[in-house]
């Protein structure tokens, strides 16, 4: 134990006998060492609190909510300072995010049902009264798992729940957890048959459904959501919340005409929902109705000025101007000191765009870098083990593995993969080869990443993948191939071949070869500092970890750029290599060379792929709606002077 997990403990154990000058004492120490210690700030506003000193309590939860401002005990220290203050109104408003936050935490259910009721309004009162009731139901070790799951230790929370579970498997709620912790660490798979067998134990339990439900969008398989959702919506068609579940699987299964019939019947209930107005706004962009898009966003932000994602999501279409009044707007939230986590760094990305956009490089610059500092501080991406798992694909994937294993795997030459870095201009080729009348553009499939996670397993504590590629049999190598086209039909329509455009599918070039041996693989490449520095800008919903700096950035790109050498020794000719810049330069030549490369015909439409009517769920969404344009390159030019950590990581592959 630290020094100072020893001073915590005795500021703890000072306040908790009612010595409260000794507790403020021990927690002004520990700030005096680390201004920005948010335990320390906890402990100190509730001292502070007991000695009356509600000016200075204040002062340190302001400073607590900056720095932790999705911290459940905190909000309801705000609350209980507060009653103190004789503040009723803010503090059910604090009480209410407290346990938005953190559900764990009875005090703040116990005050907002009485705070409810003082004010009349009974139902809310009942509600709130129910989840204490429920919470007070709860077995302890559950409780502590909520607990240590919204304060961050998730693998505690791992630890704890796996343990209660070993004595009673057939807990629902614990099941749930176990399925919630599971989508934290990523691991989808536990997280759907925790949630399937959850559900058939108690069929009934709309939380496990809802929870069942997001776990499959979560894992792509948008004909079960859809499907799921749907049980859901029959069940209360009038419900707003199962309206809205529903409308958002008809957006994944491409139905989006019902997606936004349900959208609508929701605002006719809720018309000022943020959430709602949001992901309307959404589906619309997706299906290249700018404008009305545009509307929805803007409608969502004048109901809730904080909402961050609505911002982003202005900026996000990459051509759309903020007014002096929108980014007057966006700083004011971002000066706040109770903006929420994923608020705040939705505001920073979209204050550096709009700074951007003005020729402010400093300030947009130190925006941008805000937000992925916030991102990075919660991820546990580390660049030196992705630098090790990459470097295992060249130990592995050999010229003598592929030579042992020739004829292998499913012959189906359906499948086109598109992959690289993120940003690198892969939609623009997606785009160009979907409008072909012979391709069928779908998503970015997470089919290969989790076969290699399946591949994975777990052997004292080490990763078996890639090196049991060695052991891969004949009869499983066409197994795992014929299940990824019968697993991937559903994004499919009717066309022979069809495009997987995950990025991170470079890693695992090899694996497809041994599996879909005949599957055509295309390498999206841009220029080093403008794909790097346009990743750094972008915010990605998920599973591109190495953006939030830009040292981790560079080494990836160095990296990647390793790694597709070592793809071109050992698997001549397999890959075709497509320069972003080369596209730029000679669109007709570039497209001439990736239908040769498919054995296609060439087809007027592809050069045309602007005014391709389908569905684009990524950044450049927007983008490849216009025709071909140098406006992305060189837009790290600017900012030459903060960029030194890329260019040091980028190394030679400058």
């Amino acid at each position: 134990m630290t020094q100072r997990d020893d001073s915590l403990k005795a500021a703890q154990a000072a306040l908790q006998s009612g010595d409260y000058a000794a507790g403020a004492k021990l927690a002004t120490a520990l700030l005096e060492q680390d201004a920005s210690d948010g335990e320390a700030l906890y402990l100190a506003a509730v001292a502070a609190r007991y000695l009356h000193d509600f000016s200075a309590a204040d002062g340190f939860l302001k400073r607590l909510h900056m720095a932790m401002p999705e911290y459940g005990r905190a909000w309801q220290e705000e609350g209980h300072l507060a009653l103190a203050q004789g503040a009723d109104a803010r503090a059910l408003d604090a009480f209410t995010r407290a346990t938005r936050f953190n559900p764990a935490l009875a005090a703040s259910w116990r005050e907002q049902a009485r705070l409810l009721g003082e004010a009349g309004r009974t139902q809310e009162a009942g509600a709130a009264t129910a989840q204490q009731q429920r919470l007070a139901a709860l077995p302890k070790e559950l409780v502590a798992v909520t607990h240590h799951l919204a304060e961050g230790r998730v693998l505690r929370a791992e630890e704890i729940c796996r343990h209660y579970l070993r004595q009673r498997p057939r807990d629902v709620e614990g099941m749930r957890l176990l399925a919630k912790i599971g989508l934290e660490l990523g691991v989808l798979d536990d997280a759907e048959f925790l949630l399937e067998s959850a559900v058939s134990f108690e069929p009934d339990n709309v939380q496990l459904k809802l929870d069942y439900v997001d776990v499959l969008r979560r894992r792509q398989k948008f004909a079960r959501a859809h499907e799921e959702a749907m049980k859901l919506y029959d069940s209360d068609p009038a419900s707003p919340l199962f309206q809205s579940r529903l409308a958002i699987e008809c957006m994944q299964t491409g139905e989006y005409d019902q997606a936004f019939e349900l959208f609508e019947q929701v605002l006719q209930k809720l018309p000022n929902d943020p959430a709602t107005l949001t992901s309307m706004g959404h589906a619309l962009k997706t299906r290249g109705r700018r404008e009305e898009a545009v509307a929805r966003y803007q409608a969502a932000i004048a109901v809730k000025p904080d909402h961050g994602d609505a911002h982003y999501a202005l900026a996000n279409l990459k051509n759309y101007a903020f007014s002096d009044e929108e980014l007057s707007l966006m700083q004011a939230q971002a000066e706040r000191s109770d903006l929420a986590f994923m608020d705040r760094v939705h505001v920073s990305f979209a204050l550096g765009k709009a700074l951007e956009d003005r020729g402010d490089y400093a300030a947009s610059f130190e925006h941008y870098e805000a937000g992925n500092a916030l991102k990075r501080a919660q991820t546990r991406y580390s660049a030196d083990a992705m630098s090790e798992e990459l470097a295992k694909q060249k130990e592995y994937c050999t010229a003598e593995l592929f030579a042992d294993k020739a004829g292998f795997g499913c012959e189906a030459p359906d499948p086109i993969f598109i992959l690289g870095l993120p940003r690198a201009g892969s939609t623009l080729l997606e785009q160009i080869l979907a409008s072909h009348s012979q391709v069928d553009g779908t998503l970015e499939l997470p089919d290969i990443l989790a076969l290699a996670h399946r591949l994975r397993g777990r052997k004292l504590g080490q990763s078996q993948y890639p090196a049991n590629l060695h052991d891969l049999k004949f009869e499983d190598a066409a197994k795992f191939g014929e299940q990824f086209i019968n697993d991937t039909q559903v994004h499919r329509q009717d066309a022979p071949l069809f495009i997987d455009k995950m990025p991170n599918n470079f890693r695992h070039i090899g694996l497809i070869h041994l599996i879909l041996p005949n599957a055509k693989i295309i390498d999206a490449r841009r220029a080093p500092m403008d794909c790097c520095f346009s990743g750094f800008k972008q915010l990605f919903a998920e599973g591109q970890e190495f953006t939030y700096g830009l040292e981790e950035i560079g080494r990836y790109y160095a990296d990647y750029v390793d790694l597709m050498d070592h793809w071109d020794a050992v698997l001549p000719g397999k890959v075709l290599r497509v320069s972003h810049e080369d596209v730029l330069d000679d669109l007709e030549g570039q497209t001439r060379r990736m239908l040769d490369y498919l054995e296609l015909p060439f087809e007027e439409a592809c050069l045309a792929f602007h005014k391709t009517d389908r569905a684009v769920r990524t950044a450049s969404s927007e983008q490849v709606r216009e025709p071909i344009n140098r406006k992305g390159q060189n837009a790290w030019q600017p900012y030459q002077a903060w960029l030194g950590p890329l260019k040091n990581a980028l190394g030679n592959s400058v």
